[in-house]
């Protein structure tokens, strides 16, 4: 299957990403381009801005966007469990290593999140609002409340996007920060004002999480600075790339092969970035990109059995 699917008829596309300047838009954007080319004239591609949670997913269900990106897939696994991505598919996923995090000012007196409860009164946690569309919010209030901690005993600082709470907490104006996007440089100046520790989510909030589907990562000793233990907390790695089961076998074999075959056009947009550190962790595998929180559609299916784990590039720009 080394040549494009091409196809017959002209399509309008919808697709559906973030704020407008981060990586889901950027995915879209890619793919966008990638399938305009292999289109017949009169062809129409949109995207929408979107807050890349819930409200991916109500989008889809609701016909107003045809491809949406959602993360973490942990997030789509446990909402497929409950009965809350009815109708969906995947295409595959593209790759971003993270976790979701608890740092907190080294002077306060506890080691693990559970242990936040005795001082809630003395809080300020900066993270995103549990506002039913959010995902951040969601994980962070629902773990707290798992650890023992009552969110209505604590003060917040929210915003909807990562860079604010990180801010807010390196100017040291909240004293817990429980957020992701760990890649990001703003997490290597946590300790700027004073000295930062991490907590431990602690075993019942990642038991309880496993069991619905939301699975715990590692970080690495030494990855934040004055990290001198690996962490174990929640998992908040990858973009699933979403469509509905009711998408046209060409159009989602086209998007697949277009996902795998021209992964370098995106790549080369993180090159100048360690791997390690980078918003989309590359190089993408195609066989990684084939393991979905949900179903893959059947015509994703067989073009990633078809590809296999192919290195060619298409004639996107090549970067190894």
């Amino acid at each position: 299957m080394s040549e494009a699917p091409v196809l017959k008829n002209p399509i309008t596309l919808q697709f559906r990403g973030d704020w407008g300047q981060a990586n889901l838009h950027r995915i879209c954007g890619w793919l966008a381009q990638e399938i305009g080319d292999r289109a017949p004239e009169g062809s129409r591609f949109g995207i929408w801005n979107g807050r890349g949670g819930i409200d991916q997913i109500q989008a889809l269900q609701a016909g107003e966007v045809d491809i949406a990106l959602v993360t973490p897939t942990a997030a789509v696994q446990m909402l497929d469990r409950a009965g809350k991505a009815k109708g969906l598919a995947s295409l595959g996923v593209v790759g971003q290593r993270d976790r979701l995090v608890v740092a907190v000012d080294a002077s306060l007196p506890v080691s693990t999140v559970s242990e936040l409860a005795s001082i809630a009164d003395q809080l300020t946690v900066a993270t995103s609002q549990d506002d039913g569309v959010n995902l951040i919010g969601l994980a962070a209030h629902k773990a707290l409340r798992i650890a023992g901690v009552d969110p209505e005993k604590l003060n917040f600082f929210y915003d909807e996007r990562p860079f604010p709470p990180l801010e807010h907490f390196i100017a040291g104006k909240s004293n817990v920060l429980v957020h992701e996007a760990v890649m990001t440089p703003r997490w290597q100046q946590l300790d700027r004002v004073r000295p930062v520790k991490y907590l431990p989510w602690g075993d019942e909030v990642l038991q309880a999480f496993a069991a619905e589907g939301w699975q715990d990562a590692i970080v690495e000793a030494g990855y934040f600075p004055g990290q001198t233990e690996d962490l174990r907390t929640l998992d908040f790695s990858d973009f699933a790339v979403l469509c509905r089961q009711d998408m046209d076998d060409d159009v989602a074999a086209l998007v697949t092969w277009c996902m795998v075959m021209t992964r370098r056009a995106l790549e080369v947009q993180y090159a100048h970035l360690p791997a390690d550190h980078s918003p989309v962790t590359y190089p993408l595998v195609p066989a990684d990109m084939a393991r979905t929180p949900l179903s893959l559609h059947p015509a994703a299916a067989r073009t990633y059995e078809a590809l296999g784990d192919s290195e060619l590039s298409d004639g996107a720009p090549v970067w190894k």
